[in-house]
């Protein structure tokens, strides 16, 4: 057996060591910790003013020169078409309250065949010293670059679109976010392929996820997540976001927004796989819509909605023991 062949042994051997303490260790939850700081609010956006116009997904990240960038989608616009367009807003500190708003920073591009007032959910990731950000156009998931993490340029696929990958028509592919596993990056996002017939009220939503070493080439997609306590129409895998913590991949799936917010975690080694159609890895529920966790200076903080639709919070993040479910008694 030659040195390279022990080493691809010493490396299975380490990753099979690596599993089985993850699987050993107990599992954590997380948990709100302390007061909402409210950081960006509901925008005056000039001529695209709604009337009902809401700030709802979003993406925040740290740009080259380390001030905080925040872009949500606003709906209800008067973008035209589907009524939406993205929003920036800029903290020069991640807990300090009332960022400066950034005004209009994307709007759809038809020419590139984006869907007229389709933006949706940015996501902003480093990749080989580039800001890479994921956004929705309504139908596809589409990429945009940055060096200094302020101004983004699309990225033009060959067909002259900037439609990176879709899960067909009508299924509203959306709400994009990427974490890197080992050496490739997995975006994570949501969509309800139409029914047959197809029908929104027959159709269902899943969490999918797609893999690419490069952010731009992309694998076929796969389901991660579906049904459950969490539901399964269209609507029950909104905004999926996944964070490796502590040897364990967390998946928080949003059910609902507003006043009666919801969000689904599910706990998993498996980062391709939370549940299909049970709650075997389900650990908790928060009363968050929209939720993003974001890691600054070895702590953990989430941004998510106001309940009011009026802007973006956040606060901190701790986990701590998932509570011991309480023995159902025997009836005798």
């Amino acid at each position: 057996m030659n040195l390279n062949q022990w080493f691809i042994i010493v490396i299975i051997l380490f990753v099979f060591g690596l599993t089985l303490y993850a699987q050993d260790k107990p599992i954590l939850i997380p948990a709100l910790e302390g007061e909402w700081v409210h950081v960006a609010h509901n925008p005056d956006i000039g001529e695209y003013q709604g009337e009902n116009q809401q700030p709802v997904d979003f993406g925040v990240w740290q740009a080259r020169d380390g001030s905080w960038q925040l872009w949500s989608c606003i709906r209800g616009t008067k973008a035209g078409g589907t009524g939406r367009l993205f929003h920036g807003w800029e903290g020069k500190c991640l807990t300090q309250p009332d960022w400066t708003p950034k005004g209009v920073v994307m709007t759809a591009d038809t020419s590139v065949g984006e869907t007229p007032g389709g933006l949706q959910a940015p996501h902003v990731v480093m990749h080989n010293n580039l800001y890479y950000m994921a956004y929705g156009d309504w139908n596809n998931i589409c990429f945009a670059t940055s060096f200094d993490g302020k101004t983004f340029t699309r990225v033009i696929r060959q067909n002259g679109n900037t439609g990176a990958f879709s899960d067909g028509p009508g299924a509203n592919t959306r709400d994009a976010m990427m974490l890197k596993v080992g050496n490739e990056w997995l975006c994570y996002y949501t969509a309800f392929p139409p029914a047959t017939p197809p029908a929104p009220e027959t159709s269902h939503g899943y969490v999918f996820v797609r893999r690419s070493c490069d952010l731009y080439n992309w694998s076929d997609s796969t389901v991660v997540s579906y049904g459950g306590k969490a539901g399964n129409n269209i609507w029950s895998c909104e905004c999926p976001h996944v964070v490796a913590y502590d040897g364990k991949y967390y998946l928080f799936r949003t059910q609902r927004y507003g006043l009666d917010a919801l969000t689904t975690v599910y706990c998993s080694l498996n980062p391709y796989h939370f549940g299909i159609d049970n709650d075997q890895y389900l650990v908790c529920e928060i009363k968050v819509a929209a939720p993003e966790i974001i890691i600054h200076q070895g702590k953990y903080y989430l941004a998510a909605l106001d309940p009011n639709y009026d802007g973006i919070r956040i606060t901190p993040l701790k986990w701590i023991p998932k509570p011991e479910e309480p023995q159902k008694q025997s009836d005798q």
